[in-house]
């Protein structure tokens, strides 16, 4: 068994041989979320011998912690527009190792992708030269077009629905057919100056 003054100088040349690592970044994990408003970055330092912690957001800083007697634990906070919950979780997994995991609205990154891709359909497009990101949320047919919520307007026609807004001076519908599949369901089709847009995937 070692005495308490051993371990204490071997934390101190731990400590001094990392400090200048430390000073320099102390960034552990990023990731980008994909929303209905756009991709989110989320970046998250941690100190693991002060216990600091840091969140940003699209590069603004959320959540700052300075001293933390416990390394482990969780951070919570918001993304986007439609203020998302999202939160950090921190568990050690031996040592001076550490696990980060993002959860969104509860879940795990991985699982809030892939129900966003059977809730969502994603159209990426360029007009005019300006890159456009065009998001139907198919449970509420809300539009949203590089960040912002677009004014709709619903019609039924003959082999099912058209949901009409405009980017710029250009005309957009989303139509909206069943695909005679039950598996399948709906099938929604993004079209732009009569044109039918690929649907993109993130």
């Amino acid at each position: 068994m070692a005495s308490r003054e051993e371990i204490t100088v071997c934390e101190d040349e731990v400590r001094s041989r990392y400090s200048h690592l430390e000073r320099m970044t102390d960034l552990v994990a990023v990731w980008e979320v994909a929303l209905s408003d756009g991709i989110h970055k989320i970046e998250f330092e941690h100190g693991t011998t002060s216990g600091k912690r840091v969140v940003y957001v699209d590069g603004k800083e959320e959540i700052r912690k300075e001293w933390m007697f416990k390394l482990v634990g969780k951070e919570t906070f918001t993304v986007g527009a439609a203020k998302t919950r999202a939160a950090i979780n921190i568990d050690a997994v031996s040592g001076f190792a550490y696990e980060y995991t993002l959860e969104i609205n509860g879940k795990s990154l991985k699982k809030h992708m892939e129900n966003r891709s059977k809730t969502t359909n994603t159209w990426i497009l360029s007009l005019g030269g300006t890159d456009y990101r065009v998001v139907l949320e198919k449970d509420t047919m809300d539009v949203w077009c590089n960040g912002q919520k677009m004014e709709t307007a619903g019609e039924f026609v003959e082999d099912g629905t058209e949901t009409h807004f405009s980017v710029g001076d250009h005309s957009c519908y989303i139509k909206a057919v069943s695909s005679g599949k039950r598996k399948e369901g709906i099938i929604h089709t993004l079209i732009v100056d009569d044109r039918e847009i690929p649907e993109a995937v993130e």
